[in-house]
């Protein structure tokens, strides 16, 4: 591709709000309920996204029936600082917008409109006429002259904002080669994709195209699909995927570049080592391939290591940045700590140096991993090769307990901190009465 999609602000508003079908996508009017959440959204549906995140830390992510509408804040697609009046009328504005991005390249590429069948998988088959019966369906709903003419208006503004954007068409027919291969294996035996519902197999092979088509700097990469599926099955809306699924990979998609995936894993061995020097030492062997084992469970979030309800929370739990939130807080405590020691009389023998900085690229993910991999130590320590270990992480696939890892990760993080600063803290801070302004007591709070 050659040109690639303008960057224009996902917060900017239509002059209009209908409720409508577009294409082959009915989008209904989006609600206004608010977040039954304590605190975080204000009358006039505003949402303090620090609140937001900390909830979700703090409670261990949000109840299903919330999820869909938090997701749609978490990951970007509504600005925290929207009101419920201009929601309404932005998501208008993003419904057109994928229409004719999605057209655009259906026109180029006529032929790869269709999933490419394999006549043996029957499911398939149906599912490719579900989706047929839902698009004819939606084509054939009235729209009234007003909204018929507002919706005129809405595609002449996407048609003016994509029409220099042109493909490298050769490298897109090789991206939907690979999604026609990935589509089809994702996430089969989820109650959505089965039945009609296996339909929506079509519905997100359209969303990856549609975005490998205007992100050629990404493209698709394998586990895109199941990354997409994740967000298709939460907000159950073809364009409000889309949009969400775009704002976490302006974020996140590095991980899918071999330069991100070797970052990665580096900051893996690197946390473990820190954690347990033996069980990195032994991993780290001529036999073994280092941390490679981990990269599906870092580059999806673990999708599949966890029972699927559990999967969705951690991934919400992950994508709160609360580990980043925490970090700053002792960060700030400490900076507090040094500030008062200028003003204090600590005896000579009790001057320590200034501890190494926290490492705040020790996300939570990697700390949800080394939780992973040292509850399972004794069995990784028997792994001789490369193959075994794989096995064994394998099997691990369904069988682990997402309360218990959490608690575990959090108290390796909050063991972590501790090393870090917990000779030059107790040096300075021995002789306060107050236990309050000791920063590890601020960390304790955020685990509360």
């Amino acid at each position: 591709m050659n040109g690639t999609m303008p960057r224009s602000s996902l917060a900017t508003t239509a002059d209009v709000a209908v409720r409508r079908t577009v294409g082959s996508v009915t989008t209904p009017a989006p609600t206004t309920t608010p977040l039954r959440l304590p605190g975080v959204m204000d009358a006039e549906g505003r949402v303090d996204e620090s609140r937001l995140r900390m909830h979700i830390f703090k409670n261990g992510g949000v109840s299903p029936t919330e999820r869909g509408l938090v997701w749609r804040f978490l990951f970007g697609m509504y600005p925290c600082s929207s009101t419920a009046l201009e929601r309404p009328l932005l998501q208008e504005q993003l419904a057109v917008r994928y229409q004719v991005m999605k057209r655009k390249w259906q026109q180029m590429l006529p032929d790869s409109i269709r999933l490419r069948l394999n006549g043996t998988d029957a499911e398939l088959v149906e599912a490719v006429r579900y989706f047929d019966q839902r698009q004819a369906h939606a084509q054939q709903q009235d729209q009234q002259e007003e909204v018929r003419d507002k919706l005129a208006f809405l595609e002449l503004q996407a048609q003016v904002l994509f029409e220099r954007v042109t493909f490298d068409l050769e490298e897109l027919q090789e991206a939907i080669r690979i999604i026609d291969k990935d589509v089809p294996r994702t996430d089969r035996d989820l109650d959505y994709y089965l039945g009609e519902g296996s339909g929506n197999l079509l519905v997100l092979r359209n969303i990856l195209i549609t975005y490998a088509a205007f992100h050629p700097e990404v493209s698709y990469a394998q586990g895109m699909n199941d990354l997409c599926s994740r967000f298709l099955e939460v907000m159950d809306s073809e364009v409000d995927t889309f949009w969400s699924f775009s704002c976490y990979m302006e974020k996140f998609s590095k991980d899918f570049t071999a330069d991100g995936l070797h970052r990665k894993i580096e900051l893996e061995a690197a946390l473990l080592k820190e954690l347990d020097p033996q069980l990195y030492a032994h991993l780290v062997t001529d036999n073994m391939e280092s941390f490679t084992f981990c990269h599906r469970w870092l580059l999806l979030g673990f999708q599949r290591e966890f029972e699927h309800s559990d999967a969705l929370r951690l991934f919400e739990i992950l994508s709160c940045d609360h580990l980043e939130l925490i970090s700053q807080q002792v960060e700030r405590a400490r900076y507090q700590e040094r500030l008062a020691s200028k003003h204090s009389i600590v005896p000579e023998d009790n001057l320590l140096t200034e501890p190494q900085a926290i490492n705040t690229d020790f996300t939570f993910e990697l700390f949800i991993c080394a939780t992973i991999l040292l509850e399972n130590r004794e069995s990784l320590l028997r792994c001789r090769n490369d193959v075994q270990l794989i096995q064994f992480t394998s099997s691990l696939q369904g069988t682990l307990d997402l309360n218990f890892t959490l608690k575990k990760a959090e108290e390796h993080f909050y063991n972590y901190c501790k090393r870090s600063a917990w000779d030059y803290m107790n040096g300075h801070c021995r002789t306060r009465k107050n236990k309050d302004e000791h920063f590890l007591y601020q960390l304790r709070s955020f685990f509360s």
